[in-house]
């Protein structure tokens, strides 16, 4: 398949899309307020989110019940009280990764690991840049794009205006975009030198997965896509961090070192080996973790539901 852009036409002035519209000028206007001021109202919507989506709250329970059974129900509790707060934080930085100026993006944020990016980018060497399912995942992919552009690969939104929206705010520091199911394109931009944003952290459904542990969950369903990606490939692996500071203090972007020789001997190995790269990634930022994701929705044939 190839992937074309959405771009932006008249259609996406009809009245359906207005309150689509509205909320994305009120956010607009909520991004221009002073950085702290952002901090306290995200953090605040978080825990009102929390009292309002109940079954996303009793997902990210869930999730961490599997992934740390060893965790004492209170600590387990702070965690998704802090990880909501995460949420909304979440949704002002995307509006910042969209509207925010880039001496803005910068003054916010401390970057460290890129120099071994940039040295492989001028070797030719095509990298699998290996971003994790954070709540800050717009804002990192906002400021790794400022300093070392490369593709992004993603879902189309189903509603045409935010589909646009987003890879209009994606694009402000990025290359292009790539649909998540181009594997040729993928392939062609890595042999070229690329840099590709690859998150093989969710669960993609029983297509193209096979079952590894990740923390203490001996099945997790796994996408095969970063063995097939590497293998025809031959990129460099290069996981990354963007995580909040505490105290509305600013962020830190943290390039992990390089993998250059994954383990790609069959499908199983490659993802157990970056099962253990994602566990490494969640832990330096555990409550800005996606939880409320289904991550352990898909079983073994006849397995019952984790949820």
């Amino acid at each position: 398949m190839t992937t074309h852009l959405p771009q932006f036409n008249r259609a996406l002035l009809h009245p359906r899309y207005w309150l689509t519209w509205l909320g994305i000028g009120l956010l607009y206007l909520v991004v221009l307020l002073p950085y702290p001021v952002i901090y306290r109202l995200g953090c605040g919507m978080g825990r009102l989110a929390m009292r309002v989506m109940k079954r996303r709250a009793r997902i990210a329970h869930r999730n961490l019940e599997l992934c740390f059974p060893e965790m004492s129900e209170a600590e387990r509790q702070k965690l998704v009280e802090k990880n909501f707060e995460s949420v909304g934080m979440g949704l002002m930085e995307t509006g910042m990764a969209w509207f925010w100026p880039n001496w803005r993006v910068e003054r916010w944020f401390d970057v460290s690991g890129v120099e071994p990016v940039k040295a492989l980018l001028a070797q030719k060497q095509g990298i699998l840049l290996i971003g994790v399912h954070f709540l800050t995942l717009e804002l990192g992919a906002r400021i790794f794009g400022m300093h070392t552009p490369g593709i992004g690969v993603y879902r189309p939104n189903d509603n045409p205006l935010l589909d646009w929206l987003q890879t209009w705010g994606r694009l402000r520091s990025n290359k292009t975009m790539l649909d998540r199911k181009d594997l040729k394109g993928m392939i062609k931009a890595l042999k070229s030198g690329e840099i590709i944003w690859y998150a093989p952290d969710h669960d993609y459904g029983p297509r193209n997965s096979v079952f590894v542990p990740l923390f203490a969950v001996e099945q997790a369903a796994t996408t095969s896509g970063t063995w097939m990606l590497a293998k025809m490939s031959k990129a460099c692996i290069v996981p990354f961090v963007p995580r909040r500071k505490p105290g509305g203090k600013g962020y830190e972007l943290i390039a992990l070192e390089p993998e250059c020789q994954p383990p790609l001997g069959d499908a199983e190995e490659t993802a157990a080996w970056m099962n253990k790269v994602v566990e490494k990634c969640i832990l330096m930022a555990p409550d800005q973790y996606m939880w409320l994701h289904r991550r352990f929705k898909t079983r073994p044939q006849g397995m019952p539901s984790r949820y």
